[in-house]
């Protein structure tokens, strides 16, 4: 008789995997369970939220199912299945299920394989909230410890978002003039756009055609290393789901959450904050604050003052956090009963320092990114020389053609 397969979970394989792979071990196919392992080492072929066991029967009501927004979790002869097209990665059905039966993708095996090659570089681009994840080491300690794991270097992706701050802020002067317009930020969450193009569909021409800064950081590091491999970091499960997306799937080639580069530290015994601090200040405050709730709404309107000191509209913002709270101002948005003029949502609560794979508690992730945007150099990308010095760089010659020309950084959502 063959010999049976191990029994081991989802997460037990995960870290068996790892451990082999840091040791250069050869993986036997056979010795486990195909689903999980397929999952593991192919998952652009899965949604961003993945079945690890089979779900036909249910204690609980099917209360991840009844916990999606988006319908994307289906039933079929009695068994559930999630739609990659469907699911936006939220996470709220992982944190539903009791069974422990679903998990987030994991892109680690992958990028794992392109870091060792000799062949590519890899870039790591690091979302704003990484300040203080990682036992409190700097951000220099942090780009040593990701050269030390494989990666040819670490851009801030703070940068983009100051230009990406720029662009809305560009788009609210020159579009909200009367009391009666709005702009919704497209900036950041990719939970909240879903939610207004596939749910709120009727409020699309509120929102600017810009792209995240996780995108606008992919392209421009391919625009400068054309056979550049880029690897996204950061707490949230939806960007894996955003880095596919058809329209904008150039700019990022793999997504890697937090805990998933904790795990690359540890099975490589990297501790980051005994390294050399490798420190280049390249971003605003306006860019460093956007991870906590209000932080785009705030980036927005200090450039805006800036932009246009004294306007006849200024910039009344309203925030939520959390995919209900979300809903509930874009009710207030339906039914007039908000004066705001520009609206911030964030699916996680405490914004993206509350993303569901953070590492430290989000109160402090919180406090390390505010007082990380209160020492930056610069308040606004409007002060931040690199901004102009790296739009140059991506082939703009002034403020004017990166307004008219600035198609990477530029989306149609209505079309997609």
């Amino acid at each position: 008789m063959p010999e049976a397969k191990k029994s081991t979970s989802f997460h037990e394989l995960y870290k068996e995997l790892l451990q082999k792979q840091m040791k250069n071990e050869d993986i036997s196919e056979a010795d486990y369970d195909p689903h999980q392992l397929d999952c593991l080492l192919n998952p652009d072929q899965y949604a961003p939220v993945i079945h690890t066991e089979s779900c036909e029967s249910c204690a609980y009501d099917r209360a991840c199912k009844n916990s999606c927004i988006f319908d994307a979790i289906e039933e079929v002869d009695g068994k559930l299945s999630i739609d990659p097209d469907k699911c936006s990665g939220c996470g709220v059905c992982i944190e539903s299920c009791r069974l422990d039966k679903l998990a987030e993708s994991k892109d680690i095996f992958p990028v794992l394989k392109e870091v060792r090659s000799e062949e590519k570089d890899v870039y790591a681009l690091i979302a704003p909230a990484f300040v203080g994840q990682y036992e409190n080491a700097s951000p220099g300690q942090l780009r040593s410890a990701l050269k030390a794991a494989g990666f040819k270097g670490m851009v801030e992706v703070a940068v983009f978002a100051d230009i990406l701050t720029l662009k809305e802020a560009l788009e609210f002067d020159e579009h909200i003039n009367s009391n009666d317009d709005f702009q919704l930020t497209s900036c950041c969450c990719p939970v909240w756009i879903a939610m207004i193009r596939k749910i709120y569909h009727e409020l699309i021409p509120h929102v600017p055609g810009a792209v995240s800064p996780m995108i606008a950081a992919g392209r421009a590091v391919k625009q400068i290393h054309p056979d550049a491999v880029t690897v996204f970091i950061g707490p949230c499960i939806a960007k894996k789901k955003e880095a596919r997306e058809p329209d904008i799937a150039d700019a990022v080639d793999y997504v890697l959450t937090f805990q998933e580069v904790q795990d690359i530290f540890d099975a490589a015994e990297i501790r980051p904050e005994e390294l050399a601090d490798n420190d280049r200040e390249h971003s605003s405050r306006a860019g460093r604050i956007y991870p906590h709730p209000g932080g785009v709404s705030e980036a927005v309107r200090s450039t805006v003052e800036k932009l246009s000191p004294g306007r006849d509209v200024p910039v009344r913002a309203q925030q939520a956090d959390g995919v209900p709270a979300c809903k509930a101002m874009i009710e207030q948005i339906q039914k007039g009963e908000t004066d705001a003029n520009f609206f911030e949502g964030m699916a996680c609560r405490g914004g993206c320092v509350g993303g569901p794979k953070i590492i430290i508690d989000k109160d402090k992730g919180k406090r390390n990114v505010e007082t990380y945007g209160e020492e930056a150099p610069y308040k606004t990308p409007l002060d931040n020389p690199y901004v102009m010095e790296l739009l140059h760089r991506l082939g703009f010659k002034n403020m004017e053609e990166f307004v008219e020309k600035s198609d990477m950084f530029t989306r149609e959502f209505a079309n997609n």
